[in-house]
C-alpha cells in the first residue's frame, strides 16, 4: 500500500460526509484525565463519611480492586454499590471532569486555534450539508467549544441559555447545526430538585439540591440509560448512525454497548466506510475492525514516536509505518484538506 492508496483512501470517506464519534482519547488530547487518572482521583476523593458499615466495606473492595490493577470500569461491575455510593463516585467524577473542562474552556479563550475539531467542523460545512452529528461517550464539552469557536450552534437536547430545559430536535432551527449526541449525560446535565433534567452552563459547583447526571462506568450504566434524557439522545445518536454514510472515530476504543451494535452492524452487512484516529487502537478495535468482518476501513494509530503513525486499511493486509503524525486529529487533517 502506498501513500497515495491510503489518503485516496481517507479523502474517499470523508467525501461521504462522516458521522463523527468521540472517544475519551479525544479529550485526552486536550489533556483531560484518562479512566486510570479518574479512579485514583476517586479513591483519594470519594466522600465516604456517614455511609453505613456495609458500604463502607464495599468501598474498601472497589478501592482494593483498583490497586490490583482492574480498570474502574471492570471494577465498577466487580463491586455491588448502593445508590447512596453511586451518587457519591458520581459527584467526585464530577468535580475532577468539570475542574478541567473550565480549564481547557479557560485556555480556548487565548487561543483560537486549539480545537482542531473546529477547523474539521468548518471545512465540513464548506459544502452543502446543513447539520453534522457528533456522538460522543464524553461527559466534557470540548465539541462544543469547538462549536463555539466557529460561531456554529450545537445542540444538545436543549434549549439556548443559562437555565436550559429539554427540548425536541425540531424546537431549535438554525442555518447550520451540528447535533452532539451525548449519550452517557453531560458535565452541564443536573436532576433538579423538581426531579426534572435542566442544563446549566459553565457554573463552577454542583447547586444545593441538584445531581449530576452523568453516568459513570458500572452496572447502574444499564439502568440510567433506560431513563430520559438517555432514552431520547441514544435514539437520535441510532438514527444518526443508521443515516451516515460513512463514520470517523477519533480517540473511540470501542467499549461502549449504545454505540457499538448499530455501528458495527452497518460496518459489517452494509460495508459502510469507517475511519479510525487514535493515540492506541483498543484490543475491542482491533477485534471488531482489523481481526472482523469490516469490509471498508481506514485505522491509524500512533507509531513508535508522535511523529509515527501506523496504517491498517482494508486495502491491504500488510500494515505501513508512515514517518509522520496522521494518527491525531490534527495530523488527519493533512490528509483530507
Amino acid at each position: 500500500m502506498s501513500d497515495l492508496n491510503f489518503k485516496k483512501q481517507a479523502q474517499d470517506y470523508y467525501g461521504k460526509a462522516p458521522l463523527i464519534i468521540l472517544g475519551s482519547g479525544a479529550s485526552a488530547a486536550h489533556g483531560m484525565s484518562g479512566m486510570w487518572a479518574l479512579a485514583n482521583h476517586l479513591v483519594a476523593n470519594t466522600d465516604i463519611s456517614d455511609l453505613s458499615d456495609a458500604e463502607v466495606e464495599a468501598w474498601d473492595k472497589f478501592c482494593q480492586v483498583l490497586k490490583d490493577g482492574v480498570d474502574l470500569e471492570s471494577a465498577l461491575h466487580k463491586v455491588a454499590v448502593t445508590d447512596e455510593l453511586t451518587s457519591r463516585i458520581i459527584k467526585a467524577t464530577w468535580s475532577l471532569i468539570n475542574a478541567e473542562d473550565i480549564h481547557i474552556f479557560t485556555e480556548s479563550l487565548q487561543n483560537q486555534a486549539m480545537f482542531p475539531l473546529s477547523r474539521l467542523l468548518r471545512h465540513m460545512f464548506k459544502s452543502s450539508l446543513t447539520k453534522l452529528n457528533i456522538v460522543t461517550t464524553n461527559y466534557d464539552r470540548l465539541a462544543e467549544y469547538a462549536c463555539d469557536q466557529e460561531r456554529l450552534h450545537h445542540y444538545t437536547g436543549f434549549t439556548h441559555g443559562f437555565f436550559r430545559q429539554l427540548a425536541a430536535p425540531n424546537e431549535m432551527n438554525s442555518a447550520r447545526r451540528v447535533n452532539i449526541w451525548k449519550v452517557h449525560g453531560s458535565l452541564d446535565w443536573f436532576k433538579s430538585p423538581l426531579e426534572d433534567i435542566v442544563a446549566l452552563s459553565n457554573i463552577q459547583g454542583i447547586p444545593v439540591n441538584y445531581r449530576p447526571e452523568i453516568v459513570t462506568p458500572g452496572t447502574q450504566k444499564y439502568h440510567t440509560t433506560h431513563l430520559e434524557p438517555y432514552r431520547s439522545i441514544i435514539h437520535n445518536a441510532d438514527q444518526a448512525i443508521t443515516a451516515a454514510n460513512s463514520y470517523l472515530c477519533i480517540g473511540y476504543g470501542f467499549n461502549d454497548e449504545h454505540i457499538q451494535p448499530k455501528l458495527m452492524a452497518r460496518c459489517q452487512r452494509q460495508n459502510t466506510p469507517i475511519t479510525i484516529i487514535t493515540y492506541s487502537l483498543s484490543d475491542a478495535a482491533r477485534k471488531l475492525i482489523l481481526d472482523g468482518k469490516a469490509q471498508n476501513y481506514l485505522a491509524i494509530e500512533r507509531g513508535a514516536t508522535d511523529d509515527q503513525s501506523i496504517v491498517y486499511s482494508s486495502l491491504d493486509k500488510t500494515p505501513l509505518t508512515v514517518e509522520k503524525n496522521i494518527w491525531s486529529l490534527e495530523g488527519y487533517l493533512s490528509l483530507i484538506m
